[in-house]
């Protein structure tokens, strides 16, 4: 979804968050995440530096909050890529940010693809499940909720809701 929705604007900044989980295959330092020790992250905590942050699956993942402002400031849409905690903490500081929920199909769908994307164990996938499920029930919270069930379509649909966000007169 992210990577479609680059393509397709190419004005459009994406926010790398910072993580303190490994790197899987194929993913870059930088480009994909920035990743930290979980001793990096605690200091950027207690420097103030992440716009939100939390503690998923296990591990940490945050939004620094500078790369944010300073595109915010420089009148550049931003896209980030975050739980429904994060969603939420956002909308806090950020209150003019619109909140596109994506929502798998069903849980079925989403199951089947956790099992083939091949990076979590049947234990991970029953947690994930089990978190989805809550994260659902929290969709409620967002300005938009897309389902995710056939690409092509999801990315068109969010895709009409940045086109819409980005031609608005500022207020």
């Amino acid at each position: 979804m992210v990577h479609a929705l680059l393509e397709r604007f190419p004005d459009l900044e994406f926010s790398v968050s910072c993580t303190t989980r490994p790197a899987r295959p194929g993913e870059v330092d930088g480009r994909d995440y920035r990743f930290v020790t979980p001793e990096e992250f605690q200091a950027l905590i207690l420097e103030d530096a992440f716009l939100e942050w939390a503690d998923v699956y296990g591990k940490r993942y945050g939004t620094l909050a500078a790369p944010i402002e300073e595109a915010r400031r420089e009148g550049r849409t931003v896209l980030l890529e975050l739980d429904p905690q994060g969603s939420q903490s956002v909308k806090v500081r950020v209150p003019d940010a619109v909140l596109v929920f994506l929502a798998p199909a069903s849980i079925e769908d989403l199951r089947r693809r956790l099992r083939e994307r091949g990076t979590e164990d049947g234990g991970e996938i029953e947690r994930r499940l089990v978190e989805a499920r809550l994260e659902l029930e929290a969709s409620e919270a967002f300005d938009h909720v897309v389902v995710n069930d056939v690409l092509e379509r999801a990315v068109d649909e969010v895709a009409g809701i940045i086109e819409g966000v980005s031609t608005e007169e500022p207020s």
